[in-house]
């Protein structure tokens, strides 16, 4: 009888490009070649969606993004999702849980450094929170680090390829986010019972600045300044049906970069 492909996980019925869900026994005969690391946070969203939001989408979208790129021969694993992130901004929110810029850093370090000694050197930080800046993290480790790491902010990409599924751009917990919770983690919604959503339409302060508003200058912004509820931007138009085509939208443009980065020979040029 031939050995089982160490492409196929035939140990248990976990999925292959899953790490939580594999067994020893599939891992040690199988060297992937790409890691995906999501990143969440813990807070909240208006007041329907659930303070793991960021988290569950995270984790559904990377997850989603691998299994395309794998069917396709793509060798590549999602890692358990990171559930913190930097919430400085929502502090005078409840139990909006933060995680200081360097302490996310730290632990993205201790993460790379496990994955380079078992041989993965191409690393996708898949990001799902706005307030997890990532491009200080990739100009440090690009000088310390044999690994090269890519970032990737779904909620970004979101907003240009998907300006015909929504109605209005996306900011949190916005009509983007809630289709996805809808389609994705339903149940997890907060609802009514004629089935309308408990939430409020989203409405954000001006502030008093035109270059702030410009975009000209930047600030850290107060969210309990800036919104009602912590929402900015309004969840009454989602969908399970958009949540669904957006997904479809985000697992190709994702899962077509991961195949394309798995099959790439890392030479002294790489990515160039």
């Amino acid at each position: 009888m031939s050995e089982p492909s160490v492409k196929e996980n035939v140990y248990s019925k976990g999925r292959p490009w899953v790490l939580a869900e594999v067994p020893y026994a599939f891992v040690k005969e199988h060297q992937y070649e790409v890691a995906v690391l999501p990143l969440g946070a813990c807070e909240p969203h208006n007041l329907h969606l659930p303070y793991g939001t960021d988290a569950f989408q995270s984790n559904v979208i990377a997850a989603s993004a691998c299994e395309w790129a794998w069917k396709r021969g793509g060798n590549v694993v999602v890692l358990p999702t990171l559930p913190y992130g930097t919430q400085t901004n929502q502090q005078e929110f409840p139990l909006a849980m933060n995680i200081y810029p360097q302490t996310l850093d730290l632990v993205m370090k201790d993460l790379l450094e496990t994955l380079v000694r078992c041989g993965i050197r191409k690393v996708l930080v898949f990001n799902g929170h706005g307030g997890n800046e990532i491009k200080g993290f990739l100009r440090e480790t690009c000088l310390k680090s044999p690994a090269e790491i890519f970032a990737f902010n779904w909620f970004r990409v979101a907003n240009k390829v998907a300006l015909d599924i929504f109605s209005e751009p996306e900011d949190h917990a916005g009509e983007m986010e809630t289709s996805l919770g809808l389609a994705y983690f339903g149940d997890l919604v907060g609802r009514k019972a004629d089935g309308t959503l408990v939430a409020d339409e989203g409405r954000r302060a001006v502030c008093r600045f035109d270059a702030v508003q410009k975009g000209w200058v930047e600030i850290a912004r107060p969210w309990h300044l800036l919104t009602t509820n912590s929402g900015s931007g309004n969840p009454h138009g989602a969908s399970v049906d958009k949540g669904r085509k957006l997904m479809e939208r985000l697992t190709e443009i994702v899962g077509s970069f991961l195949l394309e980065l798995s099959g790439s020979t890392m030479d002294e040029r790489f990515p160039y």
